[in-house]
């Protein structure tokens, strides 16, 4: 197809390329689609396919006009690409096009290109490592944890305290109107569950005592249309429960876990405790590393790239429409963050020849199957059937990458 392309914006990773097609070159693929239909469609008094062609075009004009547009801007696209060399980075979108019957057609092509990743400096950083140390006390926190997870609820006659679980009716209304019905809560006191005023009032209260108080909404409620606002509140109380741990001995560790004592629970809890602190550790020395990079190697990130990685935490963590706008705000430095690791990753990644072979996941696979005690092809399948699999190839290919750097640069311990 002969076509004319004129740039009318290059910068970085953004193109706007006008495209005319020649007419001759529009009635061509008329005419073929045109003969298209000739050959499928039936029309009344002609055989199927035999119908004139002239008839067949202005019987199905809109619907043949509207697949040429779709053909030519399709083929014109393409064109683009192979002419100019382009390596787009999302589907393109088309502006302004004009097309009348017999005439060229025009149209703007807006395009994001991948970026040009050269990565000239990838050594001689220093970088950071800071130690991974487990105190007593954080162990102590962490079985702390372990047994508020397995604290028993009983009920209790006396008035509640901070941390104690209450159910109570609550129910409340504007400002001199009349209180309805209360619906049913269950609420841990001091846990930011009510509003501090209401926590007060059910702590002055007993078990099937009913209270009735002017409350006052703190300054800092989220609606904000309630802010500051004093409302009568209902509050029956209907049962209270504290909560009691279990006692720290062998008998626990035995409910937690296969630890024959205490000292065994708490040995583990130090280990786990020793390699999340070492992959945190880890994970810093690369995220300084990534940084390093990208400021000796600046390059221009994709829009588009930038807001799918946005788009897809919207959707993992459900962010309600009207608080959109400010997640996406304050997210988009830490999606740019992603993108740009995930392009230095990958470009390392080709250009070294470090990405995962289907052997590396099989060793991995390996792995896993052994701290499972199960048979590699039925945790391959496994993997495989939850998508997992993708997963660890990037897995993979990133402690490749990274291991590939970290033989180039300086890690220091931090002081």
């Amino acid at each position: 197809m002969e076509i004319q392309i004129t740039t009318k914006k290059s910068a970085g990773v953004e193109r706007l390329l006008a495209v005319t097609v020649p007419a001759a070159e529009v009635l061509a693929v008329e005419n073929k689609t045109a003969k298209r239909y000739a050959s499928s469609v039936r029309l009344p008094g002609f055989r199927p396919g035999k119908a004139p062609a002239d008839l067949v075009k202005k019987r199905y004009k809109d619907a043949i006009r509207q697949e040429v547009i779709e053909r030519v801007v399709q083929e014109a696209f393409q064109q683009v690409l192979d002419n100019e060399k382009l390596k787009v980075a999302a589907q393109p979108h088309v502006h302004d096009l004009k097309f009348n019957e017999g005439e060229e057609m025009t149209f703007d092509l807006h395009l994001e290109v991948r970026p040009e990743i050269a990565l000239e400096r990838v050594n001689g950083f220093s970088l950071k490592r800071q130690a991974a140390e487990v105190t007593d006390q954080g162990v102590a926190d962490q079985i702390e944890q372990l047994r508020d997870q397995r604290a028993a609820w009983s009920p209790v006659l006396e008035r509640p305290m901070p941390a104690d679980m209450v159910t109570v009716l609550l129910a409340t209304a504007e400002e001199g109107g009349e209180i309805p019905e209360g619906r049913e809560y269950t609420i841990v006191l001091g846990g930011g569950q009510a509003i501090p005023g209401i926590e007060e009032l059910i702590m002055e209260m007993s078990p099937s005592e009913t209270k009735e108080r002017a409350v006052r909404w703190p300054d800092d409620f989220p609606d904000e249309a309630q802010r500051g606002k004093t409302k009568p509140v209902r509050v029956v109380l209907q049962e209270v429960k504290r909560k009691s741990l279990p006692a720290l001995d062998d008998a626990f560790a035995r409910e937690v876990g296969d630890f024959d004592s205490l000292d065994a629970l708490k040995a583990t809890v130090r280990k786990d405790l020793e390699d999340h602190a070492r992959r945190d550790a880890d994970a810093g020395v690369r995220q300084q590393l990534v940084e390093r990079i990208a400021e000796a190697n600046p390059f221009e990130l994709p829009p588009s790239w930038v807001n799918q990685m946005i788009q897809a935490y919207v959707e993992v963590y459900q962010v309600r429409e009207d608080e959109r706008d400010q997640f996406v705000a304050e997210f988009r430095p830490v999606a740019e963050r992603q993108v740009r690791r995930d392009l230095i990753v990958d470009t390392l990644a080709e250009r070294e020849k470090l990405a995962a072979t289907e052997a590396d996941v099989d060793d991995r696979v390996a792995e896993v199957a052994a701290k499972r005690n199960a048979e590699p092809g039925q945790v391959y399948a496994s993997l495989q059937k939850a998508g997992r699999l993708k997963e660890i190839e990037r897995s993979i290919t990133e402690d490749k990458v990274f291991a590939w750097l970290l033989e180039r640069n300086t890690v220091e311990q931090a002081d």
